[in-house]
């Protein structure tokens, strides 16, 4: 411990001072309960959050929304359960740490350039725009979405032409257009209209975490866990995830000793955020429409642990490996998914990233009204992003947990809508707000002391990096693989 030094508040002590923060970390703890003894019905594992994370900070990012708050319990959870596995597989109880100005960096970016510029992160096209009845976002990063929202707007070249031509459409009808031609965009709702929308009806009644048991008695994984130091070294994950919740799951179990293969197809790109998606995993490709990159998948599909996978609910059934493929070819793996627009409703297979569902889930209005201002204000960062990956990252360890003690193989499934849902939930409408929580910034500042010794090489150059925003006692937080591009390892598990 001692990566910095900062005030401490014990979950106790920020219960007696701020009851709703309490509730917040019970109700995402509850979220992580809810369902599990269902799907595990025989089980005895603790589902308790263990009583000694610590949780470190003061303040508030500027939003509506305790979006700071937020971040930092969900990386409690998933830190918490870290120590539980810990207790349950070598009987070593742990303090832990989490801080929250360093939760609310690592949402924004957890790197300093050296002499150079980070990439952009977004497209020039990239944004909101005003239409004929509100405001609509284009998401633009990938080619494929880029061309797509382009051809429905008639091709221009210019973000000032894009602008004119989305001025002529109605939100809604564009919205559909450019999602029906293989493109990503939300038209802006308020809460109301989206707890009255088919799709936000369908996603408030699905539940935080949806727990699955597929059964199986078999409690081996692929390599024993023996390193209480590095707990989660010789656990196999195969990474099919993408910006940005998924690739946050899977670093966090990086940085506990997992082995992590990222699997990319050959089209897709994703330099602007490398140097926060790819730390501690190698990072492969392969084409699933050809026969021998299809049976190299098969083999890693039977050596893995567990898979985190995020496109959209039909692509890999679409491709062939959907759930029962993959029950079949490895009924012991554990399998954690996420979805953008939820798990049921005709949304389901919708394209969708943290921004759009903020424009779609009431997020980006509630700020606009909260601070009465002339355009959509989303979150400070695209925190439903993180905090899914964070609660990701706790079902896997959760279901790593389960498999040790009974041999039960679960599935997790999560959504970034769900989230949003979740944090209305927490936080309450606007409108039931004192202006006084309407925060400004007030986290203490990222400086100097906050970033690691030393000086990481990178494809891209040299920079420096933030200290992880959590400790636990008795564990060494590393990475075993540096940042690269994308499909520059072999598909194999070593």
């Amino acid at each position: 411990m001692g990566q910095w030094v900062l005030q401490i508040v014990s979950i106790v002590d920020l219960g007696r001072r701020n009851t709703h923060y309490k509730i917040m970390f019970k109700t995402i703890a509850d979220s992580i309960n809810h369902g599990f003894l269902d799907a595990s019905t025989h089980s005895v594992i603790a589902t308790d959050i263990a009583p000694s994370v610590t949780l470190t900070g003061v303040g508030h990012a500027k939003s509506c929304f305790p979006v700071a708050q937020f971040s930092q319990c969900a990386i409690g959870m998933a830190v918490s359960e870290i120590q539980q596995l810990r207790l349950q597989v070598w009987g070593d109880e742990s303090i832990a740490v989490v801080n929250r100005e360093l939760s609310a960096a690592w949402c924004q970016s957890s790197v300093s350039p050296i002499d150079w510029p980070l990439p952009a992160s977004w497209d020039e096209f990239a944004g909101d725009y005003c239409c004929q009845d509100g405001w609509i976002r284009l998401h633009t990063n990938a080619v494929r979405h880029r061309e797509a929202a382009l051809k429905v707007l008639g091709n221009p070249t210019t973000k000032s032409a894009v602008a004119e031509a989305v001025s002529q459409w109605e939100g809604p009808a564009l919205e559909s257009a450019i999602v029906d031609n293989g493109g990503a965009a939300a038209f802006m709702m308020s809460r109301e209209q989206w707890s009255h929308h088919e799709q936000g009806m369908a996603v408030a009644k699905e539940p935080v975490v949806l727990w699955e048991n597929l059964t199986s008695d078999e409690k081996n994984l692929s390599s024993s866990l023996t390193n209480p130091e590095r707990p989660l070294k010789g656990l196999r994950i195969l990474d099919l995830t993408r910006v940005l919740a998924g690739p946050v799951c899977t670093r966090f179990l990086a940085s506990l000793g997992a082995e992590v293969l990222r699997i990319d197809p050959p089209h897709w790109d994703e330099d602007s955020i490398a140097l926060e998606t790819t730390l501690g995993k190698r990072c492969a490709g392969l084409d699933l429409t050809q026969a021998r990159d299809r049976s190299r998948f098969e083999e890693l599909l039977t050596g893995a642990d567990v898979i985190v996978h995020g496109y959209r609910r039909n692509a890999l059934e679409s491709l062939g490996f959907g759930d029962s493929v993959r029950r079949k070819l490895n009924p012991n793996l554990i399998d954690v998914a996420l979805n953008a627009y939820g798990w049921s409703g005709p949304w389901t297979n919708r394209r969708g990233f943290d921004s759009l569902v903020q424009m779609s889930a009431g997020i980006a209005q509630s700020g606009q009204a909260a601070f009465s201002a002339d355009k959509p204000i989303p979150l400070p960062y695209q925190a439903l992003d993180h905090v899914t990956g964070y609660l990701m990252a706790a079902t896997v360890v959760r279901a790593v947990r389960e498999k040790l003690h009974s041999g039960r193989t679960l599935a997790a499934r999560l959504s970034l809508a769900r989230q949003a849902t979740l944090l209305h939930e927490l936080s309450g409408s606007v409108a039931d707000k004192a202006t006084d929580t309407i925060a400004s910034d007030t986290l203490a500042s990222v400086g100097d002391s906050h970033f690691q010794m030393g000086v990481e090489p990178t494809p891209w150059g040299e920079l420096k990096r933030l200290y992880l925003p959590y400790e636990i006692e008795g564990v060494r937080l590393e990475f075993d693989h540096a940042v690269n591009r994308l499909r520059t390892s072999e598909p194999v598990w070593h």
